[in-house]
């Protein structure tokens, strides 16, 4: 009766030793389930090109109408042989059809927004040089305004923004991604929509367009092209990538936020300013999933 107690007992904690396993390789240590959210495949681009592939998150809650035109060009296969035709280094890679193929119908400009009376972000600065609070919406960076009660999503790197003419409401199809230095004084007059939320090396590796003075000019045959985009929603299955982003409204996303502004590894013998730059808060991925 002894020895069956005991194997039984065996049985369970190898029962428990593997459930935990389990737990752990789906959750490696300090990074706890709520940490993390799952994309919604509907609102998720899969862009491939030469170099790889990217994936963006779109942001339809604040700038609704150039998502929902950014999909339905996407779903037709519009932007399929585009090419980045306009990509300088530290700024960014815009890429768009050309005039013959260009009849895209112009979009009222959504570069800001009027936030509900209850609404909520977490906030990283106060008196920041461009706004005068900033945080974090689902994982977007944004800045805010009690005064004017209004909020609009920061020029920070990765981000997806609709190109325009000088006239406010000129967009239409033509987008491009911030890839170097986040150029700030561009928010709250261009429609920021979306972010690069896996492959961010491959934006970094579409060919400059620009030149400096002496050099010849980039042939338009160098420029990189767009092999395909699809929303992930209507890539197959056993292809999509599947992206978890931290869930920027989490007690962990705030300890982050603590732990990055003070600054208290022995590592900074002199203490910087207790200072946080939206665009310098890395807002970590992982892959769940991938082909």
């Amino acid at each position: 009766m002894l020895i069956k107690k005991v194997f039984i007992m065996r049985i369970k904690r190898s029962i428990l030793t593997v459930l935990a396993t389990i737990l752990l390789l789906n959750h490696p240590v300090g990074f706890a389930a709520s940490q993390w959210r799952q994309l919604d495949a509907s609102n998720t681009v899969l862009m491939t090109l030469p170099y790889g592939k990217v994936v963006v998150e779109l942001a339809p809650n604040v700038a609704p109408n150039h998502v929902k035109q950014f999909k339905q060009l996407i779903k037709k296969g519009f932007y399929n042989g585009n090419k980045f035709y306009r990509v300088i280094d530290g700024f960014v890679a815009q890429a768009g059809p050309d005039e013959r193929h260009d009849n895209a119908p112009e979009l009222a400009i959504e570069s800001e927004w009027t936030p509900a009376k209850n609404w909520s972000f977490m906030g990283v600065q106060n008196d920041d040089l461009f706004a005068p609070q900033t945080g974090f919406l689902n994982g977007f960076p944004v800045g805010y305004s009690a005064k004017e009660n209004k909020a609009w999503l920061t020029h920070c790197p990765g981000m997806l923004a609709m190109a325009r003419g000088n006239a406010a409401d000129s967009g239409s199809s033509h987008f491009y991604f911030t890839i170097g230095q986040a150029p700030r004084y561009l928010d709250r007059i261009m429609t920021v929509f979306g972010r690069v939320v896996y492959g961010m090396n491959t934006i970094q590796a579409i060919k400059r367009t620009a030149t400096i003075a002496g050099e010849p000019p980039v042939s338009a045959k160098f420029f990189t092209p767009i092999i395909t985009m699809q929303m992930m929603s209507d890539v197959p299955k056993n292809e999509q990538i599947i992206v978890e982003v931290e869930d920027t409204s989490s007690d962990k996303f705030k300890a982050k936020l603590a732990a990055r502004r003070d600054r208290k590894s022995a590592f900074f013998y002199k203490k910087p300013p207790q200072v946080l730059d939206i665009c310098q808060v890395p807002v970590l991925s992982r892959l769940v999933k991938s082909k």
